[in-house]
């Protein structure tokens, strides 16, 4: 297994949360995993665990099974959030499968006990593993219906003593309006969790921004489709929006 590099560039920050969404494992699938989409993405966390950087990750569900999709179409909405946990489990352990391959020791830290699968969650074991430069992705969401996976992330992110949330997206930041359908949408460099709220910018829910604000946690929102963009960040360069009181 590797060890971080301490030839390279200082970093910005040295403790991160990256949220990605489910959909961001399926590449151009319209379901599921994609296992070069998956690699490609093992391979931007390792380029920044290079540098030294202590990361958690959280990742959806949404390309297995999405909770309001299962209570729009009549499940019972309890049942379909926990299926929608479980969802995020299997990319998870996708995810730790492609880290480990590349030489990064991961471990999935799951809200839902499953013991044959994933540690269970113990804050301060966590924070020993980031210690021991380990990637930690948590999985299940916070273990409760009702609450997203950005909310969870903002939830870990605060109880891991993390600088700021990476939110990895389709779009190098956040816009006032959708740029794949408004060639004229503005991008912001940087935008209060107020402005977030008030205009409706999509950047996570409600709940996450909220929690974010009254931590005073920043969110930075940039490209995961751009290679070496996050690793670029870290270390001060490249194309971001950075989301703060």
């Amino acid at each position: 297994m590797t060890e971080p590099q301490t030839d390279l560039p200082e970093t910005t920050f040295k403790r991160v949360m990256l949220k990605i969404s489910g959909e961001a494992l399926m590449g151009d699938q319209g379901f599921g995993l994609h296992p070069p989409t998956v690699e490609r993405i093992a391979d931007e966390v390792k380029s920044v665990h290079d540098l030294g950087v202590q990361i958690c990750m959280v990742i959806g569900g949404g390309n297995i099974f999405r909770g309001l999709q299962g209570s729009a179409q009549g499940m019972e909405r309890t049942t379909a959030d926990y299926m929608g946990m479980l969802a995020t489990v299997m990319n998870a352990l996708a995810m730790q499968s492609a880290l480990e391959a590349k030489g990064v020791f991961t471990r999935v830290i799951s809200a839902i006990t499953m013991n044959e699968v994933a540690e269970p969650y113990i804050r301060r074991r966590a924070v020993r593993h980031l210690e021991k430069n380990r990637v930690c992705i948590f999985a299940a969401g916070t273990g409760n219906p009702y609450f997203t996976t950005d909310t969870a992330a903002t939830l870990r992110a605060n109880e891991m003593s993390c600088e700021a949330i990476f939110k990895g997206t389709k779009v190098d930041g956040v816009y006032d309006k959708d740029p794949a359908k408004f060639p004229d949408a503005k991008r912001y460099d940087e935008v209060s969790y107020d402005d977030c709220l008030a205009k409706r910018l999509g950047v996570m829910d409600a709940s996450a921004i909220a929690l974010a604000r009254d931590n005073n946690l920043p969110i930075i929102v940039f490209s995961l489709d751009e290679p070496g963009g996050f690793r670029g960040i870290l270390a001060g360069r490249g194309t971001y929006t950075k989301v703060h009181g």
